[in-house]
């Protein structure tokens, strides 16, 4: 995702990350920071979703993205999903 020009500390960073990642784990998921860690202006947020249903980890991954897109003051820049199956 592409933060404010605003974020040029990791400081203010932190101060869109963590309202974010609040946000994401309402919906009852693992989220975290996962890269982009030292650069300014950009994050890269990984969701983790535990299902026995591979069609309701869709519509919690949708709810997510769509929890991203309306945040006004991120722009979502790309998204990947990959679905393990426990034999994996």
């Amino acid at each position: 995702m592409l933060l404010p020009g605003d974020s040029r500390t990791l400081k203010v960073k932190r101060g869109y990350v963590k309202p974010v990642l609040a946000a994401l784990r309402k919906l009852e998921v693992s989220a975290a920071e996962v890269g982009a860690t030292e650069k300014y202006g950009r994050v890269e947020f990984g969701v983790a979703v535990v299902s026995g249903s591979a069609s309701q980890i869709s519509v919690v991954l949708d709810e997510c993205e769509r929890l991203l897109v309306d945040r006004p003051e991120l722009e979502l820049l790309a998204v990947q999903r990959r679905l393990y199956h426990y034999e994996d």
